[in-house]
């Protein structure tokens, strides 16, 4: 299948800032090839990431985000090799929530979110006033403040995955990717990350993986995988995405258009 682009931008949100780029990437881990050849670029807004299992998804955002080498190609972020930037710059400039992310048990809620300003504070750094405040607004962004003094070990799954995303939020990155940052959340929650995710992609590069089909159409742009191949790059409304979509899965599914925005669903036939 030939794949499918759209050079259309999100309305009103600026592309000349916050680019992440990747040329030619490819990958193999345990001698299997993961990405094979894969390009595609990210400016403001908030894209899904999205395929069958074993696509190449978390690979890719892994490797977006400086974390797995490529055996070919290369991440640019505004224009810079993000292999030459100082671990700091990258740090400050690209904020990361792994699938199923980790942190010691035994900090606090506020002590993990406090880790995100590490990239401007340093190992030894004392956090100041400004620093609390970025805790405290990264927190009510993800209804987590509640908590705040029980430790992570405490918490349930949806209530730590909430901390670990109020975290990432923390690094005031202008580049956020999440890796199935709705892992554990109940649907109001998923519903509330999908929303944050729309707004903070007015000044924001936001981009996640998702196997959650429906809410990666509430997405601006969805990057469809297969294989480790880019089969569809486009805007979540584009009729050739929704083409790709429906053949990628094998017709599991259907694309309803008739509302204000495209709904996955079943096809049971």
């Amino acid at each position: 299948m030939s794949t499918i682009h759209s050079t259309a931008a999100p309305a009103d949100v600026p592309t000349t800032q916050h680019l992440l780029r990747a040329d030619g990437l490819s990958v193999a881990l345990g001698g299997q090839p993961v990405l094979d050849g894969v390009s595609c670029r990210f400016a403001p807004g908030w894209t899904a990431i999205v395929g069958p299992n074993g696509a190449g998804k978390s690979t890719l955002l892994r490797t977006l985000a400086g974390l797995q080498v490529a055996s070919a190609g290369a991440v640019w972020l505004d224009g810079r090799p993000l292999a030459f930037l100082a671990a700091a710059e990258r740090g400050r400039s690209i904020a990361w929530l792994a699938q199923g992310g980790e942190a010691s048990g035994d900090l606090t809620a506020r002590e993990t979110v406090m880790l995100g300003r590490l990239p401007h504070l340093g190992l030894f750094g004392a956090a100041g006033p400004a620093d609390e405040a970025v805790v405290d607004r990264a927190m009510a962004a993800t209804e987590c403040a509640a908590w705040m003094h029980r430790r992570l070990q405490a918490l349930s799954g949806g209530e730590r995955q909430r901390v670990l995303l109020a975290r990432a939020l923390a690094t005031e990155a202008p580049v956020l990717l999440l890796d199935e940052p709705t892992t554990h959340l109940d649907p109001p929650h998923q519903v509330a990350l999908a929303r944050l995710c729309r707004r903070l992609g007015r000044s924001h590069t936001v981009v996640t993986v998702l196997h959650d089909l429906p809410l990666a159409l509430h997405a601006d742009r969805v990057l469809l995988l297969r294989a480790g191949r880019v089969i569809a790059d486009a805007a979540f409304d584009a009729p050739a995405l929704h083409a790709a979509l429906v053949a990628t899965f094998g017709g599991a599914i259907r694309i309803d258009t008739r509302g204000a925005r495209p709904m996955v669903v079943p096809n049971l036939d």
